[in-house]
């Protein structure tokens, strides 16, 4: 007997990746809820160190470090960091201001 196919794929292979796709979105949503879970305690904590202290949850799932920050990129966890700047001019002292004789200048 031969095996029937639909579009060129078997029956057992459809149904097979229907199910990965299912077990992929039960583990992304653990991974999210247990995220949450500790940000609750600290909003602020990144990727890499939600990594080292969901090391061993991540082992026994068997999620490296990239699939963990592409699943909390996909669900918008990432933390932006925030921007570093300097004030270097004090405009408001004490002392002379000279005007700016360049802006005449041809």
């Amino acid at each position: 007997m031969f095996a029937c196919t639909l579009f060129g794929i078997d029956r057992q292979v459809y149904y097979r990746k229907i199910q990965r796709r299912i077990i992929k979105q039960d583990k992304a949503q653990l991974i999210v809820n247990m995220v949450l879970e500790i940000r609750t305690l600290m909003p602020r904590i990144g990727a890499k160190k939600l990594y080292y202290l969901l090391g061993n949850e991540l082992k026994t799932l068997k999620i490296g470090r990239d699939k963990f920050i592409d699943i909390l990129r996909a669900n918008h966890l990432l933390i932006l960091p925030k921007r570093s700047y300097h004030i270097t001019t004090n405009s408001h002292h004490r002392f002379r201001k000279y005007k700016n004789q360049l802006l005449d200048l041809k």
